[in-house]
């Protein structure tokens, strides 16, 4: 297919564009991407509290969203319901050069509370047979917990071209950060690197270690090894230190570049992950042949790779504001199918930042997300059927086989006051889940965020 070759040209012309003229030595300015600076908060400066902390070095981020999702029609069960969702998050620095003399050394970390654990897509979007690929309400975490997202040691060398960071981790703090993570339908949330299904997003933490490296202003290289933990999205682990649960490590590396084009700023980037962790085959047994009837179970597989890339480029410049103009992102990922049920995913965004002369800090947006679930999966489930000797979709021992859905999404964000951000929206799933007897659903968005 043309999305798999445009895939082949993909490092050639990453490489290009690092060794371009047109990365010139400008000011690059992200606003009109997506990575807009917090906004006043709510509650000011606290009687003075906030700036004296900021004197001591102690700088924060205290925020809360929600995500309300409503099924206004198709789906695999089609009864109308209020899915609602929410989460305080505290994400804090603080600055230790001050006392050590340690270029940029600094604490970093990030505590998240979520509420309700209510889940439009298990409870109405999608067919519960099947695995989730998508989510109507990105911040749904599975339960309602605070955890640990991370707590980490970071520290710079040569000159503050090379940062060093350890500890417990998350993988946002260094990898995949070019896309953000504005849209409710978690396909158009960030990059693709989260469907390597070996390291999780945001609130949950794992031991590591990582390198960025500046070779010039406008390119970093990445890398780093992290522990593989099945069990770090559990209860038991959210406040955890312990290594219990690890399977391997996880070595990654990715290059991320920052060029202007004509002027117009741009975030591209390629990165790969490498386990050791067994991975259990989806369809193989031990002896070869099909592991549903493999009295030794299925093969396990003791490496497999991921790969992930995209872009987020600024097309037009509002007359002579940086800050607002129309931007296009791409993003993919491709996985070894053998052992991961979503094969590969190709999501493509369009965003405009001050569309109105009006409301020069309102967005809107609009993604498509395409998937390619995993064809040994599939092989998987049709064998189960046929052992069984089940053809009927609608027996419920019948086992759905995942091929090819399509998901969008359209907002509009805007902001009544400096510290509040209401973004309604509406999306559409194309065969949810993958799934092909279940019906095309429409879903109705509400998302909120209010910066303390």
């Amino acid at each position: 297919m043309m999305a798999h070759k445009n895939n082949h040209c993909k490092p050639a012309a990453l490489a290009l564009l690092l060794l371009s003229p047109l990365a010139t030595a400008q000011e690059w300015n992200g606003t009109a991407l997506g990575f807009e600076a917090p906004p006043d908060p709510l509650l000011g400066e606290m009687f003075g509290v906030r700036q004296w902390l900021n004197d001591k070095g102690f700088t924060y981020t205290l925020g809360y969203l929600n995500e309300m999702a409503w099924n206004g029609g198709g789906g695999y069960n089609h009864d109308s319901h209020v899915a609602y969702i929410d989460q305080f998050s505290l994400t804090f620095n603080q600055d230790l050069e001050r006392w050590t003399g340690i270029p940029d050394a600094r604490i970093e970390g990030n505590i998240v509370n979520r509420n309700h654990n209510d889940n439009l897509t298990a409870k109405r979007t999608q067919d519960p047979r099947t695995n989730f690929n998508d989510l109507a309400q990105e911040s749904w975490g599975g339960q309602s917990i605070t955890r640990l997202g991370w707590l980490t040691f970071a520290r710079s060398f040569d000159d503050r071209r090379l940062t060093w960071r350890v500890g417990m981790m998350n993988k946002v703090q260094t990898f995949d950060q070019i896309i953000p993570c504005d849209f409710q339908m978690l396909s158009q949330c960030g990059g693709k690197s989260a469907n390597s299904l070996t390291w999780n997003n945001w609130n949950v933490h794992t031991w590591g270690s990582t390198l960025e490296y500046k070779v010039t202003p406008f390119v970093t290289l990445k890398g780093g090894v992290m522990e593989q933990n099945p069990e770090a999205a559990s209860r038991t682990h959210g406040w955890s230190w312990s290594t219990q649960g690890s399977k391997g490590v996880l070595l990654t590396a990715e290059i991320e570049a920052r060029p202007l084009i004509n002027g117009l700023p741009g975030i591209y980037n390629l990165g790969v992950v490498f386990t050791n962790a067994h991975q259990s085959d989806l369809y193989t047994g031990k002896s070869g042949g099909a592991g549903a009837s493999d009295p030794d179970g299925y093969k396990t597989h003791n490496r497999t790779w991921f790969m992930y890339t995209g872009f987020n480029q600024l097309l037009t410049r509002h007359q002579d504001d940086a800050s607002r103009g129309l931007s296009i992102s791409f993003s993919m990922s491709l996985a070894d199918q053998r052992s991961n049920y979503i094969h590969s995913v190709y999501a493509a965004s369009l965003r405009y930042h001050g569309l109105f002369d009006a409301r020069p800090n309102d967005w809107i947006g609009f993604g498509l997300t395409w998937f390619d679930m995993s064809k040994q999966s599939a092989r998987n489930q049709r064998y189960l059927n046929e052992i069984n000797g089940i053809s009927d979709y609608d027996n419920p021992l019948y086992h759905p086989v995942a091929g090819h859905p399509l998901n969008g999404e359209l907002y509009y964000r805007f902001r009544p006051v400096k510290w509040l951000e209401l973004q309604p929206g509406i999306q559409y799933w194309h065969h949810p889940g993958g799934i092909s007897q279940t019906q095309g659903a429409w879903v109705t968005e509400l998302k909120t965020v209010v910066i303390f």
